[in-house]
């Protein structure tokens, strides 16, 4: 089933389109989810930007503490919380001026993706680039 939030032309453009993606949730650990797709969307060719309140060095990039921190323009927001955590880092997106959010496998807000499509941002929520890309390939 596809629903509004795994719309298949939105999630082409981010994988195709978008290049630098901002990791909410990545860190150095590298048994977390997080880590792994990072290391994919860099395999895909994407710059990847760690955001974590320590903002440690992963995977050869500088991380940051949050999403204003970052001194450069992002493309896609790609985040690894709790639904219930999430929204409020959709909204930062929008803040500053992202083209793209995306919430991980399992995590779904509906409020922050009517809040965030409204806004003029594209959303895709409750999938993961991994899944998406072997579904091209299937």
């Amino acid at each position: 089933m596809t629903t509004s939030w795994q719309d298949p032309a939105t999630v082409d453009r981010m994988l195709d389109d978008l290049e630098t993606w901002a990791v909410v949730g990545l860190s150095g650990d590298t048994g977390r989810t997080a880590y792994s797709i990072a290391r994919l969307l860099q395999e895909r060719g994407k710059r990847i930007v760690p955001v974590h309140p320590d903002a440690p060095t992963v995977l050869g990039e500088q991380g940051y503490a949050t999403l204003a921190d970052i001194p450069f323009p992002v493309d896609v927001v790609d985040v690894f919380r709790r639904s219930e955590a999430a929204g409020e880092f959709a909204d930062q997106a929008v803040a500053i001026g992202a083209r793209g959010v995306w919430f991980q496998l399992g995590v779904v807000d509906e409020a922050a993706f009517d809040r965030t499509t409204a806004a003029g941002v594209a959303m895709v929520m409750d999938t993961c680039p991994a899944i998406e890309w072997r579904k091209r390939s299937a």
